[in-house]
C-alpha cells in the first residue's frame, strides 16, 4: 500500500519499482524501533530485531534494537 501511495498517479512499472526500492516506514505490527527500509542498493526490507524472553507468563523485551535503524 505504501508503494502505491508513493507512486501517486504515475503507476508505471518503472515508478513502482523505484518506489519499492525507496521505502522507510514503521509499521504498527512491528515492535518499536523496527522499520521497513529499502534502497536502490539494498532490497532487504527488515534488518533489525528486538530480543525478548519468556518469564513463564508473558514475553518481555530487553536491550536495545539490534541492527540498522
Amino acid at each position: 500500500m505504501q508503494v502505491l501511495k508513493q507512486c501517486g498517479d504515475d503507476l508505471t512499472h518503472e515508478n513502482i519499482m523505484k518506489q519499492a526500492a525507496n521505502l522507510d516506514i514503521a509499521l504498527p505490527m512491528f515492535l518499536p524501533g523496527i522499520k521497513v527500509k529499502t534502497s536502490p542498493t539494498d532490497y532487504f526490507p527488515v534488518e533489525a530485531m528486538r530480543l525478548q524472553k519468556f518469564n513463564g507468563e508473558t514475553w518481555q523485551l530487553f536491550g536495545d534494537t539490534i541492527g540498522n535503524d
